[in-house]
């Protein structure tokens, strides 16, 4: 629902002025801080918190000791064909996982969706 104007009901817009997001109004100028629905209503990005469980694991690149090669793959940057390769969920719970796939030779890393 749009956010009107105290003063004159006119329509009021955000508008982003040293890092702060204000509503403005498009007829007499009145402003006022942008409230967490006025961003959500238009979009605007607010900061997101995790949980712990929420958090990725990141494996570091140098670290693929653990991860099983594939022959049956050839990477699309060098042609090389063998690779490393991994699964996440990436999509939804109810959609397959994504497979991604690093070359042995090149490092090229890509993704494959099931």
């Amino acid at each position: 629902m749009p956010r009107f104007c105290p003063k004159c009901n006119g329509l009021m817009q955000p508008f982003k002025e040293s890092n702060i997001v204000y509503m403005k109004c498009i007829r007499c100028g009145f402003k006022i801080q942008a409230t967490d629905s006025d961003l959500k209503q238009y979009g605007l990005s607010i900061k997101i918190t995790h949980s712990e469980k929420e958090k990725l694991t990141v494996i570091p690149d140098t670290d693929t000791s653990n991860l099983p090669i594939t022959r049956e793959i050839v990477c699309p940057k060098c042609g090389f064909n063998e690779a490393y390769y991994w699964f996440l969920q990436t999509r939804a719970a109810d959609e397959p996982a994504t497979r991604f796939y690093k070359c042995r030779k090149c490092g090229n890393v890509w993704r494959e969706y099931e």
